[in-house]
């Protein structure tokens, strides 16, 4: 791993918007090399590219159902950026599938595609990144969410998906310490995304902005600082770490 902490190569999935986006720009800004991993059609992949500080930034276009596809997309990935020192799991998916009122293939196809992206997509990635970062060691942060703990009605493969990050976050920490790779995780609250418009509009979003004794949701960017400190050369202590950011609005 880079130890001066410029000009580290990283990879962030789930970057073309929201906390992805927002991590992408904070590496960036700090002089960082980063590859944009996401369902992103390649006219926009320039304007992506556009958006960040400094250069030699890439994207790939990859989707992490595509279990096969994504050896390659991670390659090509390291390829570009000569390398690989840091992995941000931060792509997910969250759609309402509450168990008594959707139909079976509804849920069935629910559980299917939230956990093919946001823990078995998580871990492919993963997988495909660790044979880089065998080579001089490094850091993986997965985004997990509050949700994995408190429970998720409305939305339970989400929170299973995310309580399964967790769960291999701390078995990735203890595997790869070896190969001086630290694993750990954030655990956001709402963050005020384009994901979370629709339920942050009155009535309902005054009610979750008072889960919190501050009377409000995470920015993207407060996710980004936490995400970069754990990715840091400082932070190799914090391994199996699941760093809870969500404003006190849930305490464990």
């Amino acid at each position: 791993m880079v130890e001066n902490e410029t000009g580290r190569a990283v990879l962030v999935t789930g970057a073309a918007r929201g906390i992805g986006w927002a991590i992408a720009k904070r590496f960036a800004a700090a002089g960082d090399r980063v590859a944009i991993l996401d369902r992103v059609p390649a006219t926009a992949a320039a304007d992506l590219v556009a958006g960040l500080e400094g250069g030699g930034h890439v994207v790939v276009e990859a989707d992490l159902l595509d279990s096969e596809a994504l050896p390659a997309a991670v390659d090509s990935a390291a390829g570009q950026l000569g390398g690989l020192d840091v992995l941000v799991n931060n792509a997910g998916v969250f759609t309402a599938h509450p168990i008594t009122e959707v139909g079976y293939a509804v849920w069935q196809e629910q559980w299917r595609t939230t956990l093919g992206v946001n823990l078995i997509g998580a871990a492919n990635v993963t997988w495909c990144a660790v044979r880089h970062l065998k080579e001089r060691g490094g850091r993986i942060v997965n985004v997990t969410s509050r949700g994995a703990f408190r429970g998720e009605p409305d939305v339970p493969a989400y929170g299973a998906s995310k309580a399964g990050l967790n769960s291999l976050t701390q078995s990735l920490a203890l595997a790869l310490a070896p190969y001086r790779i630290s694993v750990s995780a954030v655990a956001p609250g709402f963050v005020a995304t384009d994901m979370t418009t629709e339920h942050l509009k009155p009535p309902s979003g005054d009610a979750i902005r008072a889960q919190s004794p501050f009377g409000r949701v995470a920015e993207p960017a407060e996710i980004a600082a936490g995400v970069f400190y754990l990715a840091s050369a400082q932070a190799e202590w914090a391994s199996g770490t699941i760093l809870d950011l969500n404003g006190a609005s849930y305490l464990r």
